[in-house]
C-alpha cells in the first residue's frame, strides 16, 4: 500500500448542456487545481473543461480513458501519477455523479486498495433527484441499472420488478438507453398491475425537466410525454 497526499476525486459533472448551475464553485475550484483526470471519453471531458474555464492547457494535462473496452490490467497504471509523482486525480462520469451506474467504481476500488485518499464531491445525482422527486418509498429502494432491450424479456423483467415492489414496498430504479424509452413506458403499461405507481423523471436539473408519478391505470388516460431521446429514470413503487 503506497503512502502519498495525493487524492482521488470523484467529480461531478452536469446532467446536460444546460446543467451547469448544479456544479458548486468549491467543486470547480478543485478541479481547477487538476491536471490528470479518468474519464470516459477524452472529447467529452475536455467539452466539459472548457464550459468551467479550466486554466491549464490540455496539453499538460493527462487524460485516461475508461470504459467498455478498456482492460483490467490498465486500471492500476491510471493511479501512477498519484502514487509516484503525488499528482492528485480527477475522476469523471459522462454525466452526474462517478461511480455510481458507471465504470468509475473499479477505480476508485484500486484507489483503496493502494492508499489514495477517496474525496467524493458534491453534485447532480440523477437516481438521488428521480427518488426525491417520484414522491415513492424513499427509505427502501433499489437501482437495477438497464433492463432487458428485446420486449418479452423486458416484460419479465418489469413484471419481475413489481413483484420485489409488491413483497418488500421496495421502490425500483431503472434506466434506458434514451432511444428505448417509448418501448419501456409501452411495455409498462401493458404487463403491469393498474394500481402500480409508475414514475418518470426526466432532463432533471435542466430547463426541460419532467417528473410525474401515476398509476398505470392513470397513465392510460394521460397524454403519450415526449420520451424520446431524453435522459429518464424510470422507477416503481406501491400504493400506500
Amino acid at each position: 500500500m503506497s503512502k502519498t497526499n495525493a487524492k482521488l476525486y470523484l467529480v461531478p459533472t452536469p446532467l446536460g448542456e444546460e446543467g451547469l448551475h448544479t456544479i458548486p464553485p468549491y467543486v470547480i475550484s478543485i478541479i481547477h487545481s487538476l491536471d490528470v483526470f479518468i474519464v470516459e471519453r477524452a472529447k467529452t471531458a475536455r467539452h466539459f473543461l472548457k464550459s468551467i474555464d479550466f486554466p491549464t492547457p490540455f496539453d499538460d494535462c493527462l487524460f485516461f480513458e475508461l470504459n467498455k473496452r478498456t482492460e483490467a490490467a490498465e486500471l492500476p497504471t491510471f493511479l501512477h501519477p498519484a502514487e509516484q509523482e503525488g499528482r492528485s486525480i480527477g475522476l469523471l462520469s459522462e454525466a452526474g455523479v462517478p461511480a455510481v451506474a458507471d465504470p468509475g467504481s473499479k477505480v476508485v476500488r484500486q484507489a483503496h486498495a493502494r492508499g489514495i485518499e477517496v474525496m467524493p464531491l458534491v453534485g447532480p445525482s440523477s437516481l438521488l433527484l428521480a427518488i426525491m422527486g417520484a414522491g415513492l418509498n424513499g427509505q427502501a429502494f433499489a437501482f437495477k441499472g438497464y433492463l432487458n432491450a428485446k420486449r418479452p424479456e423486458l416484460a419479465l423483467d418489469l413484471k419481475r420488478l413489481e413483484a420485489q415492489t409488491n413483497r418488500h414496498g421496495e421502490t425500483q430504479l431503472f434506466i434506458e438507453t434514451p432511444y428505448r424509452n417509448l418501448a419501456v413506458f409501452e411495455t409498462a403499461l401493458q404487463v403491469l398491475d393498474g394500481k402500480t405507481l409508475f414514475s418518470i423523471a426526466m432532463d432533471l436539473t435542466l430547463p426541460t425537466q419532467y417528473i410525474r408519478t401515476f398509476t398505470i391505470e392513470q397513465w392510460k388516460t394521460q397524454p403519450v410525454p415526449e420520451l424520446h431521446k431524453r435522459p429518464a429514470v424510470f422507477l416503481l413503487g406501491k400504493l400506500r
